[in-house]
């Protein structure tokens, strides 16, 4: 695959370690300010910088968590459900009552309301939804975090670009990692067991100039063996391998013991807070992208018990991390979803728990790039159907994009095939964008 992507408006190529390697080198010259200011005027250039430091935080809320106890109460109506909704921050719009810390402070968040995904299959809706779009059988495209990961990392970056937290045992079979025709330098750092990345450390044995020598050694095997060879995986898997001392070295990252008190107590002792301190910690040191996941929203039976115990978390977890994001004058350059598989139904089953629900639910994006205090799309008074507003999977991935800065429309090529960020003819929401 190319190095390039390609920018709709000019079909101007232009590749990112070009870039980096362009303005590199101009710090060393005496020109260096007139070489960068050249380089300003390249429109495609000045974009790049523009989104240099965007970061992203995926809250995922696997097995899909219930629009009704959340972002789109029907308080009053059949499918309402035993809890009341209460009025926010913004003048109007209202949320589940179990949400009051989120409910007080609105003003950061977009609120969208009118998804209709078409897949309540917790598997295929999870891929989807990770993806924006399907696989096809030639085919196996990047994940959200992969795609950001190469978008809005850099290439010399000594931290990691994606990592993925899913300690849950619940369904995490359908917690996906993908760089796909990306390669393997943009797959995640997978935490299944605790905060910390396991086999970081280098061993007590091993001192740091044996263990240079020993990558030193691994990188001359590694070149004899591409000598004659062209292939876009071995460049990828050897990019990774350069990357390892770097990572080594961030390793205090995932550590919260050094944060201050107050801020910890700001997290909470759960174990989604503290991964949601982390993902702070990780993104503020230049990670592009952290998804944390928190399990397990699939309340076939006793839907409002569950969701009592984990909206509450929910509602405590996003208002600290959006305050403390805030407060460290970082939430404009990052962007925080809340997204799941898929919905709950409006219709309650014998068991007191709502089904999967793909046809009408919700999620929400906060700070970078967004109109704050906004909610987009309507559903109908019982919440069975969208009412205004509709969209699938692409068109959310394309605001995404948006908000940080990135034209949904470029393109990647897997060979000579270029492939668009969306699938053709998908566009952004524009209300929810600032």
């Amino acid at each position: 695959m190319s190095n390039r992507t390609w920018t709709s408006a000019e079909q101007h190529p232009v590749s990112r370690r070009s870039f980096l390697g362009a303005t590199a080198a101009a710090g060393g010259l005496a020109a260096s300010q007139m070489t960068a200011l050249n380089l300003l005027k390249e429109p495609a250039l000045a974009e790049e910088l523009k989104r240099k430091n965007k970061r992203v935080i995926l809250l995922w809320l696997a097995g899909g968590a219930s629009q009704l106890e959340t972002w789109d109460p029907k308080p009053g109506r059949p499918t309402g459900g035993p809890f009341a909704s209460i009025q926010t921050s913004v003048p109007g719009v209202n949320i589940s009552e179990l949400m009051p810390k989120m409910a007080g402070r609105l003003q950061d968040t977009a609120i969208i309301r009118s998804l209709n995904t078409k897949d309540g299959s917790h598997g295929s809706a999870a891929r989807l939804m990770h993806l924006g779009r399907r696989d096809e059988p030639a085919v196996r495209y990047p994940d959200m975090g992969a795609v950001l990961a190469r978008e809005l990392g850099q290439a010399d970056s000594a931290v990691p670009d994606y990592v993925s937290f899913y300690t849950a045992t619940e369904g995490r079979g359908n917690a996906v990692g993908q760089s796909g025709f990306l390669g393997a330098r943009y797959m995640p750092m997978f935490l299944t067991t605790n905060n910390k990345p396991e086999h970081l450390s280098r061993l007590e044995g091993i001192s740091d100039e044996d263990h240079k020598m020993r990558s030193d050694l691994r990188a001359l095997l590694s070149k004899r063996f591409a000598n004659g060879r062209t292939s876009a995986a071995l460049g990828s898997h050897n990019e990774a391998y350069d990357r390892v001392r770097g990572l080594m070295a961030s390793e205090k990252l995932f550590d919260i013991s050094g944060e201050p008190q107050k801020t910890r107590d700001l997290y909470g002792p759960t174990l989604f807070g503290q991964q949601a301190l982390v993902a702070r910690r990780l993104i503020e040191a230049g990670t592009p992208f952290v998804k944390v996941s928190r399990a397990w929203w699939d309340s076939h039976g006793q839907n409002f018990e569950t969701h009592l115990e984990l909206v509450y978390e929910l509602d405590h977890v996003m208002f600290a991390l959006l305050t403390d994001l805030k407060q460290r004058g970082l939430l404009e350059d990052t962007l925080v979803i809340t997204l799941a598989e898929f919905g709950r139904t409006p219709n309650i089953n014998p068991s007191l728990g709502r089904d999967h629900f793909a046809r009408a639910w919700s999620s929400s994006l906060s700070g970078c790039g967004v109109q704050g205090g906004s909610v987009y799309g309507k559903t109908d008074e019982d919440g069975q159907h969208v009412a205004d507003g509709e969209i699938g999977s692409g068109q959310l991935f394309a605001t995404v994009y948006q908000a940080l800065g990135l034209d949904h429309r470029s393109e990647y090529y897997f060979g000579a095939r270029p492939i668009p960020l969306t699938n053709p003819g998908i566009e952004p929401v524009p209300e929810v964008l600032a």
